[in-house]
């Protein structure tokens, strides 16, 4: 495993959002789902997609906190503009499941 500095570990900016919409991305080449995520005042909504449709329905999304990194350059899938970068865990198969916090936090708190 290479090793980063500290201030290398800063620069990624991972905050937490809440799912404000969701719904399935059905053109997308791997099943996905597209979301718009709140992070309050300072960031506002963002938008992104996500291969986690193995756990997740879009409408069960909808008020859940994530976490995602938000300092990526936004990226183009098919039609749709990802901004930010959902982040997750593989479960024994594979499949994505959702990193978040424990318990509700204001959004647009960074991760520290």
């Amino acid at each position: 495993m290479d090793e980063i500095s500290f201030d290398d570990c800063m620069k990624v900016d991972v905050r937490v959002g809440r799912v404000v919409r969701a719904e399935p991305f059905p053109e997308a080449r791997k099943p996905a789902i597209k979301m718009w995520i709140d992070f309050g005042s300072e960031l506002g909504e963002k938008k992104t997609s996500a291969q986690i449709t193995v756990h997740y329905e879009p409408e069960k999304l909808v008020g859940r906190q994530v976490l995602a990194v938000v300092n990526f350059p936004a990226r183009q899938i098919g039609r749709f503009m990802s901004e930010v970068l959902v982040l997750g865990f593989p479960d024994a198969d594979g499949a994505i499941v959702l990193a978040q916090p424990e318990r509700d936090v204001p959004v647009g708190g960074r991760l520290h």
